[in-house]
């Protein structure tokens, strides 16, 4: 079954949604997949590439999860934003440019309705990523940013990174999803590392389907092994991601 919203603006991709088996998946007037929810549980991480955008909670003790806040640049289907604000129950503040993909989250997607906790903005993720509010406030920042044609990162920038760095609190962390060709990949890796510094880059290897999840801290620590490993077991036993498998696939680029 797929469904179409005709309401967009001509200057912005149309929103539809598909459904196949017990999965729903968010397309931006493309075949491309924007996000997906299980609609049995819809408040749960089904694709791969989303759970690791949660590798930042390898960092964060998880008895202060909860106290935490998070941002997440681009809506997508709302899987990180629904995670963070239900499972983890944190201050989840959501930037979106497109307001038919906010509706659509709204009517498709079980993304709950504003309030003390959870805010989704309509925004330029990298104009409100500047705003004062939010410099040296954010403690965990999640960024996917990518149009209709999922091709590259709309924001991409040296300058953009240092705007996300500068909006993190001093333990804060940065995941940030990259989607193209090896070029592409380091291409962005260096900007990151120029903003963030190389000993503060972290990096997953490719999903199957080429999404490459990189992670960066607002100051560089380097855990030990079994210190990982216990972070690992909490996150698992606590929140049901697959942790432990993260750290198979993950390490620092410097």
């Amino acid at each position: 079954m797929a469904r179409k919203n005709t309401d967009s603006s001509p200057d912005l991709p149309e929103v539809n949604f598909s459904d196949f088996g017990d999965v729903r998946y968010l397309h931006l007037g493309t075949e491309w997949v924007q996000g997906s929810m299980l609609l049995d549980r819809p408040f749960d991480i089904e694709l791969e590439y989303v759970q690791r955008m949660m590798a930042w909670l390898l960092f964060v003790d998880a008895d202060v999860v909860a106290s935490r806040h998070v941002m997440q640049l681009g809506l997508g289907s709302a899987a990180l934003t629904k995670f963070c604000y239900k499972k983890l129950k944190m201050k989840t503040t959501a930037v979106e440019l497109n307001p038919q993909v906010i509706a659509a989250c709204r009517l498709w997607f079980k993304l709950p309705k504003d309030d003390a906790r959870l805010q989704v903005i309509l925004a330029d993720a990298a104009q409100e990523i500047r705003h004062p509010l939010h410099r040296g406030r954010l403690d965990a920042l999640q960024v996917d940013l990518y149009d209709h044609e999922a091709a590259a990162p709309v924001l991409d920038s040296e300058a953009f990174y240092v705007d996300c760095r500068d909006a993190l609190s001093e333990d804060g962390l940065m995941t940030v999803n990259l989607f193209g060709r090896d070029s592409s990949y380091l291409r962005s890796l260096e900007k990151i590392a120029e903003a963030f510094g190389p000993e503060s880059v972290w990096a997953f290897k490719p999903t199957r389907e080429g999404n490459t999840i990189v992670l960066a801290q607002r100051e560089p620590t380097r855990p030990e092994r079994g210190e990982l490993v216990q972070q690992a077991d909490a996150i698992e036993s606590r929140f049901g991601l697959p942790a432990k498998k993260w750290l198979r696939l993950f390490k620092p680029v410097c």
